[in-house]
């Protein structure tokens, strides 16, 4: 993999010795020109298998347009949309490029200027950058590369107006158009694709569920909420960890857990706990990942809003307090931890509410899970009984069976039949229709 001396240099200041699978496969055909369709597990390192052939197009090609974006990067959420950007700007710093971040909840007339300065690099959500694009802030015609980060999710939210959008603006044939996915076996982005790609070399790098090897997974039974917390707590206490990610099932759960650590006198002396939500706007959610991924916190308490796309390499432990209601989020949740090769460990909670959705991961992970057990916290709920299958009682009795198909049985039309009469004894039948004039006289005559 030949590589731009500039780029390359900074590729090894950041530590990359070796590229990862999705990074071995996806960089090489991106740099071909190729459009591509690839998929890979979380915390595979498909973040530089996009960057990296965007910047080497740049540092090779010359611009087909000098006030159009050059590169646009797309994702879902706002947290992912910005660490791909930190990670992008480790690359442009000291170079010609700008990088600029484009996401909804900040101010709409700051994010005009900084459109109006001409960057070579997008990194956006798609709903705001498609109100920009409404309002002729800046246009597409000159853009080199396409690349959709996660575009499943995108779609899963709703933004595939927005993304048609975009691609109409910028539909041309010398753009290159790269797609990220969870999975490929996503109607919707293979639906999708067809529209988006030209001819597009496809990349699966395993399952988008495949296990993590280098997670540990630990899975407890639980009575209820009193009980999940007093488990919680004897966790912190006694894991060795560096920081942890607590996963829930509701925002209010995010802001009362936080609380109730916080208070705790058994952990503040060991650490302190942060909440997460969606309920924040742009500028909170910023301040407490900021804070989080320097480690001034040790805890981070959230709902799935965290559970895709960040990069947090400190991480250590994940807990699911609550079992998501989708089975493939227990995968994005656990993958918080476990990064790039490291170790991690994920605990998850099952009490009677999450019996469900346990099932439903076990069925996708494809394996028995058994339960471990804290001896002193040990659980009276065993799990749920499959419901048996009702089973409609027959009907012995032989006289209920014929009442039954009697029934059923319609009743046969009763005919009639007359007995042969003298032409005389007949009555005398009404015709239906009255006879003509002609008809009258003849049978006068005949009569006569």
């Amino acid at each position: 993999m030949s590589l731009e001396s500039k780029l390359m240099t900074a590729v090894e200041h950041m530590g990359f010795d070796a590229p990862t699978e999705i990074q071995q496969k996806a960089i090489p055909v991106a740099m071909q020109g190729h459009d591509l369709i690839a998929s890979s597990k979380t915390g595979s390192g498909k973040t530089l298998a996009f960057l990296i052939p965007a910047l080497q197009r740049l540092h090779n090609n010359r611009a087909l347009s000098k006030r159009d974006p050059r590169v646009l990067i797309l994702t879902p959420t706002r947290e992912l949309a910005k660490q791909v950007f930190n990670q992008l700007r480790l690359f442009t710093s000291g170079t010609q490029f700008k990088a600029v971040l484009i996401l909804g909840g900040e101010n709409f007339n700051d994010q005009v200027k900084v459109l109006e300065k001409e960057p070579h690099f997008i990194v956006a959500t798609p709903g705001r950058l498609a109100d920009h694009l409404s309002q002729g802030h800046f246009y597409l015609n000159g853009l080199e590369m396409l690349i959709l980060d996660e575009a499943d999710r995108m779609l899963d939210l709703g933004f595939s107006k927005q993304l048609t959008q975009i691609n109409k603006a910028a539909d041309h044939r010398k753009r290159q158009t790269l797609l990220f996915s969870a999975t490929l076996d996503h109607a919707q982005v293979n639906e999708f694709a067809l529209e988006l790609l030209k001819k597009p070399k496809r990349i699966a790098i395993g399952s988008a569920f495949t296990e993590h090897n280098d997670i540990t997974k630990r899975f407890y039974l639980t009575d209820n909420l009193e009980h999940k917390e007093k488990l919680l707590s004897h966790f912190l206490l006694n894991e060795t960890f560096q920081q942890v990610i607590i996963f829930t099932a509701t925002r209010s759960d995010t802001d009362r857990l936080a609380a109730m650590l916080n208070d705790s006198s058994l952990l503040q002396h060991k650490m302190s706990a942060v909440a997460l939500s969606g309920e924040l706007n742009q500028g909170q959610r910023n301040q407490i990942m900021d804070g989080f991924s320097k480690g001034q916190q040790k805890i981070l308490v959230t709902t799935d809003l965290a559970s895709r796309g960040l990069d947090l390499v400190n991480v250590s432990h994940v807990i699911n307090f609550d079992m998501p209601k989708h089975a493939e989020e227990f995968v994005h949740r656990i993958g918080r931890t476990g990064r790039a090769g490291t170790k991690g460990d994920a605990i998850a909670f099952v009490g009677p509410k999450d019996w469900i959705s346990f099932k439903n991961v076990e069925a996708l992970l494809q394996q028995k899970i058994s339960f471990e057990v804290v001896a002193e916290l040990k659980a009276k709920f065993k799990g749920l009984k499959p419901k048996k299958a009702q089973v409609k009682s027959v009907i012995s009795d032989t006289s209920k069976v014929k009442r039954v198909q009697a029934a059923k049985v319609k009743k046969a039309p009763k005919k009639t039949f007359h007995a042969s009469k003298d032409v005389g004894d007949m009555p005398i039948m009404k015709r239906k229709k009255p006879l003509a004039a002609k008809e009258l006289d003849e049978n006068r005559s005949e009569e006569s």
